[in-house]
């Protein structure tokens, strides 16, 4: 039995989308800690337990390397009865910003 070039190529195209899936699945991971850390310290409850992938992009860090830019969207509520909603960024792995919508605090 031969393994022909094809075969390897095809072997390494895919173990590099599972490599990228797996990272992704991290990066998502680290994401949703970093919001309902957020959450936590405005008082705000991060509905759904959920951040969702809305845009990706490569970008250059602070050092010209060449990084995966993911902007992930979720929602929260201040008095339970409307829904807001959010955005992180990350810059690979490290957390670039979070945005909140202007929203009312509970009294």
């Amino acid at each position: 039995m031969y393994i022909e070039l094809s075969d390897l190529f095809l072997l390494f195209i895919v173990g590099a989308v599972v490599l990228f899936w797996y990272q992704g699945l991290q990066v998502r991971e680290h994401a949703l800690r970093a919001v309902e850390n957020y959450c936590n310290k405005l008082g705000l409850q991060l509905l759904d337990q959920n951040v969702s992938l809305r845009r990706f992009w490569l970008r250059r860090d602070d050092k010209g390397h060449l990084k995966a830019w993911r902007r992930y969207n979720f929602e929260f509520t201040t008095t339970g009865d409307e829904r807001y909603s959010g955005q992180v960024s990350l810059l690979g792995n490290r957390l670039e910003d979070i945005q909140s919508e202007a929203h009312r605090f509970s009294d």
